[in-house]
């Protein structure tokens, strides 16, 4: 996938690189692999705002992707390449012999006509999905499941890819794109390959518009608030927060770089090795 760039004409256009879509053969979804998607606009029941930053943006369905592989054994053809409005990455529609469509998670290199395949017998080649026991070391993985038969949830954004490292006993080391290694059964499953659209960190909006179409709302900064609305507001004239050199705090008064993870998480053990190890 490639990015087109634009002339110079305007503001937004002199930096703007956005998506060429030359991979997409699809125009529309399978309307029977969609869903209606409720927003929230960052609200909880009560109505108050509890993310931040969320609200607006086009209208959208949700495409219902099959992260767990589920038909194993059987062969499926690679009818199109899609845009997923829900995520960064392509998906693709494969359709199996009886006629059954399902979505998944589009590999780079992926074309229209491959043929997938998930099972222990699947060959290592990209887009088929087998247990990490089965998958040669050294592989690119992509959709990596983490409980068995629960399904991928890791390495599934656009450009991801994990690396298959070693094995030891019933547990396979896999490298995340982190750089974390951590513990994963062998009997989990797991897609070969890259996911596609690696250009995707590359592209520039161009201005806040389209921004504001994907349903992000503006962020303020902290310092620009008042005492009352953040830790770091306030001050005379242009003063870090407050008047003073203090440390740069969230609204709730985390300290930004603050370890978040509970040290005595049970599955803390499954990490060998972690993403900050020098």
């Amino acid at each position: 996938m490639a990015l087109k760039t634009f002339k110079p004409n305007t503001p937004s256009n002199r930096y703007k690189e956005w998506n060429s879509f030359d991979e997409i053969t699809k125009d529309h979804p399978q309307k029977s692999l969609t869903v209606g998607l409720r927003r929230s606009g960052g609200r909880n029941n009560t109505g108050r705002i509890t993310c931040r930053h969320v609200g607006g943006g086009h209208d959208k369905r949700y495409r219902l992707i099959d992260f767990k592989r589920a038909r194993r054994d059987e062969a499926a053809k690679v009818i199109g390449i899609e845009y997923d409005p829900n995520r960064s990455a392509r998906i693709a529609l494969v359709e199996y012999k009886d006629g059954e469509r399902a979505y998944i998670l589009a590999p780079s290199a992926l074309q229209v006509g491959s043929s997938v395949i998930a099972g222990e017998k699947a060959a290592p080649e990209v887009g088929n999905a087998l247990p990490l026991s089965k998958i040669p070391l050294g592989t690119s993985i992509h959709n990596i499941e983490l409980v068995p038969g629960r399904g991928g949830v890791v390495a599934r954004a656009a450009g991801q890819a994990a690396v298959l490292s070693n094995r030891e006993g019933d547990y396979a080391l896999v490298r995340m794109p982190s750089g974390e290694i951590r513990k994963i059964l062998a009997k989990c499953y797991a897609t070969i390959g890259q996911v596609g659209n690696i250009e995707h960190m590359n592209v520039v909006s161009g201005k806040a518009g389209r921004t504001r179409w994907q349903g992000v709302r503006p962020t303020v900064r902290g310092m620009c608030m008042n005492p009352i609305d953040h830790p770091n507001g306030g001050g005379e004239g242009r003063s870090k927060s407050g008047g003073g050199r203090q440390h740069l705090l969230s609204p709730w008064g985390h300290a930004k770089g603050e370890k978040t993870r509970d040290p005595k998480k049970a599955t803390g053990k499954l990490i060998v090795q972690h993403r900050k190890a020098k």
